[in-house]
């Protein structure tokens, strides 16, 4: 079981950095700061493992996914009837935040309690 809990604590930022290539993709290909400043970001918290930094990503990640779960739930409610549309809609967006804020509440429970313990 600890084998398997040290899996899971380094995975968190592996996701992420999937996630920003999932946005930056789905933004365009082209030069997009705010994609390469968060990968950046997430690869030299893989490389330093800064505690504070490790719990202000999450943190703010969780805060931005809440808001941007209000806009999903906005936009859906523009649909008049629930149709395949809709569905499609609420299945990758509630997928998409939902699986963001779990990996960051692994990344909190990882730089919070676990890494506090070693130290």
């Amino acid at each position: 079981m600890s084998k398997l809990k040290q899996i899971a604590l380094q995975i968190p930022e592996y996701l992420l950095i999937a996630a920003v290539i999932f946005y930056w993709g789905s933004a365009g290909w082209g030069v997009n700061y705010i994609a390469i400043t968060l990968l950046l970001i997430l690869v030299l918290q893989i490389i330093f493992k800064n505690r504070v930094v490790g719990l202000l990503i999450p943190g703010i990640l969780i805060l931005t996914c809440l808001y941007m779960l209000l806009a999903l739930f906005s936009e859906f409610r523009e649909f008049p009837s629930f149709n395949a549309e809709a569905k499609q809609l609420l299945f990758v967006g509630l997928s998409y935040f939902l699986g963001t804020i779990l990996v960051s509440g692994i990344m909190i429970y990882k730089y919070l309690l676990h890494e506090g313990s070693r130290a």
